[in-house]
């Protein structure tokens, strides 16, 4: 069985990643192999994603994906963007910078946001490629749902109701900026 590494210690997204990647493939988690994540040092998705690969790469002979990604919100200059992570850990948690972002829009009329997803795969030569998936929605006024991780329970994508918190979780899975993201890759690594 081919192996793959999903290069994320967040075990929501290593699920996400899982179930969009072919059956044929044994995923394998960094945490399993003891392999700490890489300082991201990256000023966009793309170059964070791509830095992830490259580090995660040195400790195995096998492909690795990894992705980085984040909530960029119109009001607040697009703002947590590629901090998304580090201001849940800042905060304490998710539901902490959840409840400090909906604080800050409070006075915001514009509440439109889209998540972003950059996937970079290396292949077994060292070749990388990278793709990015955008969906654009609204944060809700409160949080709803439990479902989903990071900041689901305030997004709602356009068109659309329920917060990522409140879909079930294939839904949210097959929709998302991960699978448009993954949708591209596809398209280029034809056996993902």
């Amino acid at each position: 069985m081919k192996k793959i590494l999903i290069g994320t210690h967040n075990k929501g997204k290593f699920r996400e990643i899982s179930y969009l990647i072919s059956k044929k493939y044994k995923k394998i988690s960094p945490i399993s192999l003891k392999i700490k994540s890489p300082k991201e040092t990256g000023k966009t998705f793309v170059a964070n994603s791509r830095l992830k690969v490259k580090f995660f790469s040195k400790y195995i002979d096998f492909p690795v994906i990894s992705d980085d990604s984040g909530l960029c919100i119109k009001a607040l200059n697009n703002k947590p963007g590629i901090y998304s992570a580090r201001l849940a850990k800042k905060h304490g948690s998710f539901s902490k910078a959840m409840k400090f972002i909906l604080k800050k829009m409070k006075t915001k009329e514009n509440r439109s946001a889209f998540f972003i997803c950059s996937l970079s795969y290396l292949d077994k030569n060292g070749n990388i490629t990278s793709v990015e998936g955008k969906l654009k929605g609204n944060i809700s006024m409160q949080m709803r749902g439990t479902n989903g991780f990071g900041y689901d329970p305030i997004f709602i994508p356009l068109k659309k109701e329920k917060t990522f918190g409140q879909m079930p979780k294939l839904k949210k899975i097959n929709m998302d900026h991960r699978y448009l993201a993954f949708k591209k890759l596809k398209k280029k690594i034809k056996t993902l």
